[in-house]
């Protein structure tokens, strides 16, 4: 199987296990929260109490500044379910790039409103609660491999919607798909992407122990890699590592809707899903409250503010510039924009809205870029399962606010892999 045939398999790992959702990142060192499945119409309390992170993001202090109101996403998935509690007022028109019957409103295994949740959720009605609860979603449905065995279906699905995402009202693109495959149609949708001034967000993959192979679109230049950690501040087994990952974010611990029915939540591993979902929530809120800055100003932020004990500018293979922390440009009015029309990940100059044009074609893929930027190495804190020795480091006391937290780093890329191919 080549990546330009007609119909690439896309792979989607299955909730609440590794290689699955993404892997959720901060957290107070005394917590200890457990999930239970219920029905989210009944626990409310119960269900945010499980999203850990949030306390140790401190969203309720942030949300006093900013809830990422005025900023849109696109969440690239099995499309959003917008009649949750939590949803309610919270979706717009989007696209239907299956070639299915239903549209981006029929969400058909549950993973894509999970995500919508966790970015702009309001947690009414018990659902989940996002991080980034002023922000509009707009829904790109694509296809993943189960989907595909039972459908006739779009094979040009995931481009379609990374260039429809691309002319939609949406400043940030979410993710939580990925391919084994690169595909010239797909990478140019990306580039496009990027010329209209978007942000895009994917998971790298939960696929570490299974090989470790790289991830689309994850591993396109233009394209930020999020991997994901757990609460005791380690890299999640699962989540992959290399030089697609740019930044790291929370996944472990956190619930999700069990069935395309939306019956109840179940308990388990967000993975990499998950963290790109909480990445692309976090760029929301420092964009909504600098609404003139440009993706790559919102990025360098990110960057410049994530949470590392490395050389800042170098890169580890498992959380790339660090354990993402928006508190503390929010909160602390930390991080440098740099200069709005250089993209962060390649160091090249971009187009779109008030960059200056650049030819796509002229831009370095991934591996040049990680060149460019210098490599943390096998940094200990970055994860337990690359072979290096775990000390001390290997949980990072992060101060988020004055709190010290532990960098959850557990958790396989939010990208729930669109297998394009069975793995």
């Amino acid at each position: 199987m080549t990546a330009e045939m007609s119909q690439t398999r896309k792979y989607r790992a299955p909730l609440g296990v590794p290689g699955c959702l993404f892997g959720v990142m901060v957290m107070a060192v005394a917590w200890s929260v457990g999930f239970a499945t219920a029905a989210p119409a009944a626990v409310a309390a119960d269900v945010r109490s499980k999203q850990w992170y949030l306390s140790a993001m401190q969203a309720e202090e942030m949300w006093k500044t900013t809830t990422g109101e005025g900023i849109k996403v696109a969440v690239i998935d099995t499309g959003v379910n917008a009649s949750t509690p939590s949803l309610k007022g919270q979706v717009l028109k989007g696209f239907d790039a299956t070639g299915a019957a239903g549209d981006e409103f029929d969400d058909y295994d549950g993973h894509g409103t999970t995500m919508a949740e966790l970015i702009a959720g309001t947690g009414k009605g018990g659902g989940l609660q996002g991080l980034a609860p002023g922000v509009k979603i707009i829904p790109m449905r694509i296809t993943d491999t189960e989907f595909q065995n039972e459908h006739s279906v779009n094979a040009h699905d995931s481009e379609d919607a990374i260039r429809a995402a691309a002319d939609s009202d949406a400043q940030i693109i979410s993710m939580s798909f990925a391919s084994d495959f690169p595909g010239r149609e797909e990478r140019e949708a990306v580039k496009y992407a990027q010329s209209k001034g978007k942000l895009f967000f994917a998971g790298v993959g939960n696929n570490a122990e299974k090989g470790n192979k790289e991830q689309y679109p994850a591993a396109y230049p233009q394209v930020v890699g999020v991997s994901s950690a757990d609460r005791e501040g380690k890299v999640a087994d699962y989540s992959q590592s290399g030089n697609i990952v740019d930044i790291a974010a929370p996944g472990n611990d956190i619930p999700y809707w069990c069935d395309e029915a939306f019956r109840k939540y179940c308990d388990g591993d967000g993975g990499t899903s998950a963290a790109t979902a909480i990445a692309s929530a976090s760029a929301a809120l420092i964009w909504s409250a600098h609404p003139d800055w440009t993706a790559n100003q919102v990025l360098n932020v990110l960057f410049d503010t994530a949470s590392r004990d490395w050389e800042k500018g170098t890169l580890s293979k498992y959380l790339g510039h660090g354990l993402i922390r928006p508190s503390m440009n929010i909160l602390k009015g930390k991080g440098d924009p740099g200069d709005p029309d250089i993209s962060p990940l390649t160091k090249e100059r971009t187009s779109g809205a008030s960059g200056s044009s650049v030819s796509a074609s002229s831009q370095p893929e991934k591996n040049e870029k990680s060149e460019k930027n210098g490599k943390a190495g096998d940094t200990p804190m970055a994860g337990s399962t690359a072979g290096a020795e775990k000390d001390d480091n290997s949980r990072l006391g992060l101060i988020l606010g004055g709190v010290a937290a532990v960098v959850v780093l557990g958790g396989g890329a939010f990208v729930l892999v669109r297998r394009r191919r069975a793995v």
